[in-house]
């Protein structure tokens, strides 16, 4: 069996919290105060992480879809893990979506779409093969290389003399009302309660003890990129663009001209959103096949790849007809109807459920 160290952990971790999060603008929907939204979904999103990583404690060696068979039987519990294994797949559909609509509006406006998408499908279906240790020293390569970029971009955006402070003021000037709005409840689903997903890839860590620290300080992290990401555009573009920009953060780095000599930054920040992308959406189909493997007791789960990318490459260029019709389904009707009751909700009930037979077991000793 593989096994993964607790940086590595932190590297996936941090990869696939960012992923495609920062393509669109995290709480963009909250105008200037988006970057106070982000903090507010990161700190509530880690007490939601902590609750996964409790029940991890309380299961043992189990993951995500073991856990409610575990505690809730059989009939009961094999069910529900099969939804979980079918939200992967969806998820992992939805992010092939986000590349689907992010290329050709950027950099290959004339290449077909369906080839970049299945040359990125074999790209993912190739590191699942690979395995998760793979995966995450490829992870600890890049992350390095992702955080340089930032930083560069930070001092470039800087030297364009392009930022005004005062784009972000004041703070909380329209009340908290549409602050709530972007934190509950997109902004503590996405990235952050979607990584209930991890828990598929916890068992594999070698030092189980400091998988709870590691989680958490990993969140807060790609919690605080994320917020330094919105508060550059919202001071660079202002509000308005801000707000209404499909891909505010393409938008930001078309702004960069340091000396007429360091500008046209385009596709350098494009392969930066398709490295996350490609990250995060390779934990899909890991976590996936890992899923799928352990409800079907099937020994090998290598023979759940090429049918498990082949379904999200099929549903990720069927599932919208367009980019509008796609970031309405994800900001209105996704979180409501499978975000909420399969993040917090199933998972709020089995913490406590699972607590209660812990401390029966306990007294019956």
């Amino acid at each position: 069996m593989e096994r993964i160290s607790n940086q590595q952990l932190y590297v996936l971790t941090v990869l696939y919290q960012i992923g495609s999060t920062i393509i669109f603008g995290f709480a963009s929907t909250a105008g200037r105060n988006a970057w106070l939204a982000v903090l507010i979904s990161t700190a509530i999103g880690s007490l939601i992480i902590l609750l996964y990583t409790l029940i991890m404690r309380m299961n043992p060696g189990l993951t995500l879809v073991e856990w409610y068979p575990a505690q809730f039987g059989k009939w009961l519990g094999t069910p529900i893990s099969w939804i979980y294994a079918l939200l992967i797949l969806y998820l992992l559909a939805r992010g092939i979506g986000d590349l689907r609509f992010l290329v050709p509006i950027t950099i290959l406006p004339r290449t077909s779409i369906f080839i970049v998408l299945t040359a990125f499908a074999l790209l993912q279906a190739y590191a699942v093969f690979s395995g998760i240790e793979v995966i995450a020293r490829l992870g600890q390569l890049f992350l390095p290389l992702i955080f340089l970029l930032f930083f560069l971009e930070v001092i470039f955006i800087f030297s364009s003399g392009i930022m005004d402070i005062h784009n972000l003021q004041p703070i909380a000037g329209n009340g908290w009302k549409p602050i709530w709005n972007s934190v509950w409840p997109l902004g503590i689903s996405q990235s952050f309660g979607e990584s209930i997903e991890l828990a598929m890839i916890w068992p594999l860590v070698k030092q189980p003890e400091k998988i709870i620290k590691t989680t958490l300080i990993a969140t807060i992290t790609a919690g605080l990129f994320i917020v330094v990401f919105d508060a550059m555009a919202i001071a660079t573009l202002g509000e308005g663009i801000f707000k209404n920009s499909i891909y505010p953060f393409y938008t930001l780095i078309q702004q960069i001209s340091v000396g007429d000599f360091i500008e046209n930054l385009d596709a350098i920040e494009v392969l930066y959103f398709l490295t996350t992308l490609f990250f995060k959406t390779s934990i899909h189909v890991f976590v996936g096949v890992r899923a799928i493997q352990q409800l079907t007791l099937v020994p090998n789960g290598r023979i759940f790849v090429l049918p498990v990318v082949l379904i999200g490459l099929y549903l990720g260029m069927t599932m919208a007809s367009n980019v509008s019709a796609h970031i309405e389904a994800g900001l209105k009707i996704i979180p409501y109807t499978l975000l909420i009751p399969l993040f917090l909700v199933l998972p709020g009930i089995l913490f406590v459920v699972t607590l209660i037979r812990k401390k029966l077991e306990k007294n019956k000793r």
